[in-house]
């Protein structure tokens, strides 16, 4: 009885922890987008809402990703695979979020500066 108590509190405290860590990388990823759209030419935001839909929307394909294949979508996280991976979440962003536009060099110089502010700042984005 006390084994099964014990399994259900570690069970809960997992559900806690992955909330907690997709809203921390909701957050991180918001920040992170914000910043890159500003330093990357051929990559616009239309708005404060624009940006938490976008945010949202990578948050979720970058967490579906890897849960369904097992690849981390950061840039610098599985190396070529990550970063290709991460322009493709950012390219297909546009086609999910109205006043989300992005070139694909755009993607790519995005996902390399999502890259280096991911070395640069504790946690990640995609």
């Amino acid at each position: 009885m006390e084994d099964n108590k014990g399994n259900n509190v570690r069970q809960e405290e997992q559900k806690n922890m992955d909330i907690t860590h997709i809203l921390l990388r909701f957050l991180f990823t918001a920040v992170v987008l914000a910043v890159t759209a500003f330093l990357t030419p051929g990559f616009t935001i239309d708005g404060l809402w624009t940006l938490v839909i976008a945010a949202i929307v990578i948050t979720g394909l970058d967490y579906l990703i890897e849960k369904i294949t097992g690849i981390d979508a950061s840039p610098f996280g599985r190396g070529i695979v990550g970063f290709i991976v991460s322009a493709l979440i950012l390219y297909a962003t546009q086609f999910l979020v109205k006043g989300f536009s992005i070139s694909l060099l755009g993607a790519i110089i995005g996902s390399l500066i999502i890259g280096i502010l991911n070395a640069l700042i504790p946690g990640r984005a995609l």
